[in-house]
């Protein structure tokens, strides 16, 4: 790199979160990890952009990979500028909250604090068909919400205990990442609804509205590097 001109390694993080098929691996800490060092590792570097397009996915991957880049931003003493493109969503705005700033495009989607979880009942159509279910398990519960048997009050309330508590958590990280920038009330903020880019920003979710080249620019020069 030129002696003087500013570096800003950008990391693009896109896609679903988790493991998709076999065949097709979404986004996790594992495929990222050796991406995101290198850039924390950038010689001479100003600050990493992280620019997200994911619609969210896998709680657990999505908090591996906020954790690993505060990891290290903490080490490298390096400020973490986000940019959301279409959507940072879900987990992607989990993610996004790894920045100590993000921005977005006005027709960006941000949000979806929430946790979400579905399946089918097949129980009438396999009766249909001539299908009988036979199913056999050790543990009373280990056929938990099969949607070849009728739905199960208790089971359903099993699953949404387990849901309030992954979403207390994604409550958490988000308070403690954007502080004092939420403006909107909890029961509007984290109710799973998403916004476009402008209202996220009048509720804190977003610092501002910016594309990442001129934001760049702006801050740290008209030659500022921006190795991928």
């Amino acid at each position: 790199f030129r002696r003087g001109t500013a570096v800003v390694p950008v990391v693009r993080l896109s896609g679903v979160i988790g493991a998709v098929t076999p065949l097709r691996p979404g986004m996790t800490l594992a495929g990222v990890a050796k991406m995101l060092e290198r850039a924390f590792g950038t010689r001479n570097a100003k600050a990493v952009a992280l620019v997200i397009n994911s619609p969210g996915g896998s709680p657990v991957q999505s908090r591996q990979i906020y954790l690993r880049i505060r990891q290290l931003a903490a080490e490298k003493k390096l400020p973490v500028l986000v940019f959301a493109e279409d959507v940072a969503a879900s987990g992607g705005y989990m993610i996004a909250c790894a920045g100590d700033e993000i921005y977005c495009d006005p027709s960006s989607i941000l949000g979806s604090i929430g946790v979400v979880g579905g399946s089918f009942g097949f129980q009438e159509a396999i009766k249909k068909i001539g299908v009988e279910r036979r199913l056999y398990t050790a543990g009373s519960h280990k056929a938990m919400l099969d949607p070849f048997l009728p739905e199960n009050p208790d089971d359903v309330a099993r699953l949404k205990t387990i849901q309030r508590e992954i979403h207390a958590t994604f409550i958490n990280l988000v308070k403690q990442s954007r502080g004092s920038r939420l403006k909107g009330p909890d029961d509007e903020l984290f109710t799973g609804e998403y916004w476009a880019g402008e209202t996220a920003v009048g509720l804190g979710l977003a610092d501002g509205i910016g594309d990442l080249r001129a934001t760049l620019r702006a801050r740290y020069g008209e030659k500022v590097l921006t190795p991928v």
